[in-house]
């Protein structure tokens, strides 16, 4: 999967999952060992939630094209 993320970001995201570890499961991980949680996420379950993500972007975009074709049907002249 093509995901973009700043070294800034990924290393907020190893913080929080060696806090998560910390606080939720009274355990300490390694800053390797949540590199390895992170990189199982991205390759397993982030997929999972862009696919979803892309489908109600989907879904909004095909309201809003709706929408548009109903407005533009309005600005139909009758033909006499």
């Amino acid at each position: 999967m093509f995901l973009k993320i700043t070294k800034e970001q990924q290393q907020k995201m190893i913080e929080d999952i060696q806090i998560f570890f910390s606080e939720e499961r009274d355990e300490e991980i390694s800053e390797f060992g949540a590199e390895r949680v992170l990189d199982f996420v991205k390759e397993s379950l982030a997929p999972h939630f862009y696919n979803a993500a892309i489908s109600d972007v989907k879904h909004v975009v095909e309201q809003q094209y709706a929408s548009m074709e109903d407005e533009i049907l309005t600005l139909e002249r009758p033909i006499k």
